[in-house]
C-alpha cells in the first residue's frame, strides 16, 4: 500500500495525530477513536493493523496491553516526496512572515498607544 493510501483515511491520520502525543495503548486509541468517529472496536484495530503493517506505527507489548508509538521512517519519504511542492508555499510563507516582522517594527518603532482622551465631553 502506498503511503498517501494509508494517509489518505480520516482515521488512520487521526491515529497517528495521536500517536504524535506520545505511545498511547490501543484502549486509549480505540476510545477516541469510537467517540470520535463512531467506529467498532474491531475496525480500530483494522486500522491498527493497517499503520502497522505500512510501517506508520509501531506496537510493543506490556503485560497484557499493546502501546502504540508512530515510526517516523515513511513519513521521512512523505516528506520528501513534499519537497517537490514546497516551493509553492514557501514564499508565500516567507513573504507573511517578513510583513509580521515590519508591522511588529512599525509599532516599536511608534511606541506605546497614547492613553485615552479622559476629557468628560
Amino acid at each position: 500500500m502506498h503511503a498517501f493510501d494509508v494517509l489518505g483515511d480520516p482515521v488512520r491520520r487521526r491515529i497517528l495525530e495521536l500517536l504524535a502525543d506520545g505511545e498511547q495503548t490501543a484502549g486509549a486509541v480505540s476510545a477516541v477513536i469510537r467517540a470520535e468517529f463512531g467506529i467498532s472496536q474491531p475496525a480500530v484495530s483494522q486500522h491498527l493493523k493497517v499503520l502497522r503493517d505500512n510501517g506508520f506505527a509501531t506496537v510493543r507489548p506490556q503485560g497484557t496491553r499493546r502501546l502504540y508509538a508512530v515510526d517516523p521512517r515513511p513519513l521521512r519519504e512523505v516528506d520528501g516526496w513534499l519537497d517537490h511542492f514546497r516551493r509553492f508555499w514557501t514564499p508565500p510563507l516567507a513573504a507573511l512572515a517578513t510583513e509580521l516582522a515590519r508591522g511588529r517594527r512599525e509599532r516599536r518603532l511608534r511606541g506605546p498607544a497614547d492613553p485615552p482622551d479622559e476629557r468628560n465631553t
